[in-house]
């Protein structure tokens, strides 16, 4: 399969910070490359997170679920110094060098489980369950869909903190590469999903080798070594290694936690609904 390079672009301008999550991502101009929602591997969970925004985006697009284009924002010395936060400046200063950023999506506006059902088809909520049980996604509550909707059309944000095994690689043998999701008991869309078993077929055959060969040739080295651990890995191959076996391993092990999200799914049809009660 050829490898298409993930565009690269020097961040110019920083617009607005984003203080919805915890990692303070912003929207940055790239001039005439547009606008961006940059996340900076000085925040949070460090280059981890966007190794993990790099590999689960692009996987999403290469199985046909709908992601903004993503791209590698390289952050110069100079950037942003201008902002007067304190906590943008730190964050700023540790990220020289290469970030991630996804297309601003002008207009979006926040998936409402409440009120936005009707833009999410059953066939992709199904694929959604599936898919976030396989790259052990928390983020995709009722609380925090981390969904947006734009031009009617939903779309996936904020991968930052699934594959979070690759905090601990040491932690991680197989029979934890081939385990169940059990947080996909709160995916926000499981009682929308449909013939999970169907989906997981469908799945598998579309994420091939070559597949996850080409998503882990496109995520930077510089990201890949640059561990908050330190030293995990002696170069970028061996660290792609790593990825390419939990990813491998955890799909051919698929009937798990797909049986477990069908199970999670079926408990909640079983629990009684809850009495709102009136204040007194």
């Amino acid at each position: 399969m050829p490898t298409a390079e993930l565009p690269r672009f020097d961040a110019r301008r920083y617009l607005q910070p984003l203080r919805e999550g915890g990692s303070l991502p912003a929207v940055v101009d790239t001039g005439a490359d547009g606008l961006f929602v940059v996340k900076f591997r000085g925040a949070g969970q460090g280059p981890k997170a966007l190794i993990a925004e790099l590999i689960v985006g692009m996987l999403a697009a290469e199985v046909g679920l709908p992601t903004p284009e993503l791209a590698l924002i390289d952050v110069e010395p100079a950037f942003g110094r201008t902002e007067p936060d304190p906590e943008i400046q730190e964050i700023l200063k540790k990220s020289h060098g290469v970030n991630v950023g996804l297309r601003y999506l002008d207009g979006a506006f926040n998936f409402d489980p409440s009120a936005g059902r009707e833009f999410v088809s059953r066939d992709l909520a199904t694929r959604l369950v599936w898919f976030d049980a396989y790259v052990t996604n928390p983020d995709r509550t009722h609380r925090n869909p981390n969904l947006l909707l734009w031009k009617r059309e939903p779309w996936l944000i904020d991968h930052g903190a699934a594959l979070y095994a690759h905090h601990d690689w040491r932690s991680v043998d197989e029979a934890r590469a081939r385990g169940s999701f059990p947080l996909i008991k709160s995916h926000v869309l499981l009682e929308e999903s449909g013939d999970l078993v169907a989906a997981d077929a469908a799945m598998k055959r579309a994420i091939t080798p070559a597949v996850i060969d080409s998503v882990l040739s496109r995520v930077p080295d510089a990201l890949l070594l640059d561990s908050v651990n330190g030293g995990e890995f002696q170069s970028g191959d061996d660290a792609r290694a790593r990825y390419r076996d939990y990813l491998t391993t955890r799909l051919a092990a698929s009937e798990t936690f797909t049986a477990a999200a069908i199970e999670a799914r079926d408990a909640l049809g079983r629990e009684p609904r809850r009495r709102l009660q009136a204040r007194r």
